[in-house]
């Protein structure tokens, strides 16, 4: 939960090394931008489930789903060597 108080404290780029942070993060940034589960789910296409799911931590959640997700919010993922920065 720090990484994600560190990232709405404006922080970002935060690490995220599991599905709950994942989860824990895109739920962050979908309230801080004044957005329901629906709203997300509906602009990125997908089901309302799916968001319940990913902002859970389900670690069988689809990985191309939840790029749209981070997409739709205003993120992307970008891979770097572990403890660099």
């Amino acid at each position: 939960m720090e990484k994600i108080n560190e990232a709405l404290g404006g922080q970002l780029p935060t690490a995220i090394r599991t599905v709950s942070e994942l989860g824990e993060l895109v739920a962050a940034i979908r309230k801080r931008q004044g957005l329901t589960q629906q709203d997300v789910s509906g602009i990125a296409g997908l089901g309302s489930r799916f968001m319940v799911d990913l902002e859970k931590g389900k670690p069988t959640i689809q990985m191309q789903k939840s790029l749209d997700v981070l997409a739709q919010l205003g993120l992307e993922v970008v891979i770097r060597k572990k403890g660099s920065q």
